[in-house]
């Protein structure tokens, strides 16, 4: 299937929404207006990421109307109903009658953007939709997974096959970093890697040389970084150069089409690691085969993160999923337009997995004096357990 030209298909588009509406109807049956404000949204039930607002009424045609560029959405978007719009006041008059309740993305709308929106929109109360379209967006269509296989062969060429020859002793984090990127590019990736987390940047993931995979971050994940400064907490240090010896942690994100694709891969620079730090990695590699093996439809998340969990050994537990006190509460996570997207393998996570799912599974080991080893891949929900798009090297691959 051709992704790479960027254009959704207009029975894509149709998918979505009915998908959606159907959503709302079952989560909430009185619901009378859902509107969209976020581009990650927008961008998937209309195929345009232009500066607009979509509007969904319960009862009534769905319009998108854009600020801008309008000529843009138009080009690119096969939405049935867009229309441009100089100012919220010149979409009021899309709604045939009057809404008491909007359900918007709690999440992702700013105050003061509501504000404006209601001033034309007036309603009584704001309700979320943040959660029915993170359904919606769980399952991925044929068009979506073809997108994701291409991001997870680019991921697979990249980290399998072409970092070794990019490590030299003596280089920055910063310098690989610059030459990693620059291949990933090469390769296909679409440049950027996006986070729904509020405020969460990043370059192109979390990727150091030894303990720098240890340092504290404010990122929701297992690994660290030490970022070039205070200011920019992301990317890698001009200091830290590589040695004889390290670990060297690789967290990447790869993108086509907007769909993302999460591996983790660790090499060896230079001589083997301690022995331990090896069969860390190892029972870290089992974890991963052993969840995989569980992503059927009708499983539950949290089912399986806690029978994982109840086998790990006291010993084994310390620092695994992080370091120190430093530790994350979940083993996979779903993915797609954004890296972390639903369902999550982690408590809390009731609802059955269904096909065509997709998670990145993550289970990884802090070593101190060595850094962070462990594993990610990205797999599809498939009756016969998680098909991996992202290859099955196990890591810790040497490079001498």
């Amino acid at each position: 299937m051709h992704t790479t030209d960027g254009i959704v298909p207009a029975g894509e588009l149709r998918d979505r929404m009915a998908r959606f509406r159907a959503r709302m109807d079952a989560d909430h049956p009185e619901w009378e207006l859902a509107v969209f404000f976020g581009r990650i949204n927008l961008y998937y039930f209309t195929g345009t990421m232009q500066d607009g607002v979509l509007l969904i009424p319960r009862d009534g045609e769905t319009v998108f109307r854009v600020r801008r560029s309008y000529e843009r959405a138009c080009d690119e978007s096969l939405f049935p109903e867009i229309r441009p719009m100089g100012s919220f006041r010149d979409a009021a008059g899309d709604l045939e009658h009057p809404v008491r309740s909007v359900h918007l993305e709690t999440e992702v709308v700013p105050l003061a953007l509501l504000e404006r929106f209601r001033k034309y929109f007036p309603f009584d109360h704001a309700r979320s939709l943040d959660l029915q379209a993170a359904k919606v967006r769980a399952v991925k269509s044929a068009y979506e997974l073809a997108c994701m296989e291409q991001a997870g062969e680019i991921h697979r060429r990249v980290l399998e096959e072409r970092v070794p020859a990019l490590l030299q002793e003596g280089m920055s984090e910063m310098a690989f970093i610059s030459a990693l990127y620059s291949v990933m590019i090469e390769e296909g990736h679409q440049g950027v890697v996006r986070f729904g987390s509020f405020g969460t940047e990043i370059g192109i993931g979390q990727i150091g040389f030894g303990e720098s995979s240890l340092y504290p971050t404010c990122f929701d994940g297992p690994g660290g970084n030490r970022g070039m400064c205070p200011a920019i907490p992301l990317l890698g240090s001009r200091e830290r150069r590589l040695k004889k010896g390290d670990l060297v942690f690789v967290d990447a994100g790869c993108g086509v089409a907007g769909y993302h694709t999460d591996k983790t891969m660790t090499y060896m620079f230079g001589a083997p690691l301690p022995d331990d730090a090896i069969e860390a990695h190892r029972r870290c590699v089992e974890i991963q085969h052993r969840i995989a093996r569980e992503l059927r439809p009708g499983a539950v998340p949290s089912a399986i993160y806690d029978a994982v969990m109840a086998d790990l050994e006291p010993e084994f537990l310390e620092n695994f999923m992080g370091f120190g006190t430093r530790r994350v509460k979940f083993l996979g996570h779903g993915i797609g337009l954004q890296i972390d997207e639903i369902p999550v393998i982690a408590r809390g996570f009731d609802e059955p997995l269904q096909e065509h799912m997709v998670l990145a599974l993550e289970p990884k080991k802090g070593i101190a004096g060595v850094g962070m080893v462990g594993i990610e891949n990205t797999f599809v929900v498939t009756p016969a357990g998680g098909r991996c798009i992202t290859g099955d090297h196990p890591g810790l691959m040497p490079v001498y």
